[in-house]
């Protein structure tokens, strides 16, 4: 798959589970796309402030901060729907591929339960920030608000690697996720 491949997402998945995947990719690609270009624009904006204005932007810092929050979390999803994530593959590219399926069902559905666990655990972690009702000192607004992007991105993510495991369960081919077949593109080469 080349990164063109990447830019547009169709599911797989039949009806409405589709629709809504779909929906979720765009949503995720718009968030990742303007997040990127709004730090940016932050960030130049902080340089020119400090060095024609001799003045930083203030709150320059904790904006980044938000969308370094925001960018990382849309992205887990992002990245697993398009089988993206890093992988340690020198075992698995060894055995042939109907055990390489059982291994990567395996490995879904033990990442899907570590993704829900952690997003289970983050839940509680923004409910012991709101708690303490610490806020950001420049903008204002509660701490626990910049966190509300992690479960649901946590979330997401187990969710892409719940159907993956499934996507391997139902077809005889090995999946990464749901829309990409396991191998290497030319242009990559095995070690």
């Amino acid at each position: 798959m080349s990164d063109d491949d990447t830019s547009h997402h169709d599911s797989s998945l039949p009806g409405f589970l589709g629709t809504i995947d779909n929906g979720i990719a765009r949503i995720e690609a718009i968030i990742l796309a303007l997040g990127v270009l709004l730090m940016a624009v932050n960030t130049v904006a902080n340089v020119v402030g400090r060095f024609i204005f001799g003045e930083s932007l203030h709150f320059s810092e904790e904006v980044n901060r938000i969308l370094i929050v925001l960018i990382t979390f849309a992205g887990l999803g992002y990245a697993a729907r398009h089988g993206r994530h890093i992988r340690m593959s020198a075992l698995y590219d060894v055995f042939p591929a109907q055990v390489r399926r059982v291994m990567m069902i395996l490995i879904s559905f033990v990442t899907a339960i570590v993704m829900f666990f952690l997003c289970w655990y983050s839940v509680s972690y923004i409910h012991s920030v709101y708690e303490t009702g610490r806020v950001l000192p420049t903008l204002g607004f509660p701490i626990y608000i910049i966190y509300l992007w992690v479960p649901v991105g946590l979330a997401i993510t187990g969710i892409q690697y719940t159907m993956t495991g499934i996507k391997n369960i139902v077809s005889r081919d090995v999946y990464l996720s749901t829309s990409v077949l396991d191998g290497y593109d030319e242009k990559e080469t095995e070690v």
